[in-house]
């Protein structure tokens, strides 16, 4: 094989290996971005129930 088939086959597997790596950045985006509206959710909740506790004092 050439050294200009070489290089192609090379930049082939980077491509392929960099989409791979950018698709698997994405869902583990995602993941983080459901995580944080979780906790947000639970902090309201919290955040609410404390209030109608120093409420009722």
């Amino acid at each position: 094989m050439s050294l200009i088939d070489e290089d192609r086959v090379d930049l082939a597997a980077t491509f392929v290996s960099l989409t791979a790596e950018a698709a698997e950045l994405r869902s583990r985006v995602t993941e983080l971005r459901q995580e944080l509206a979780d906790v947000d959710e639970r902090m309201s909740v919290i955040s609410t129930a404390l209030n109608r506790r120093a409420a009722c004092r």
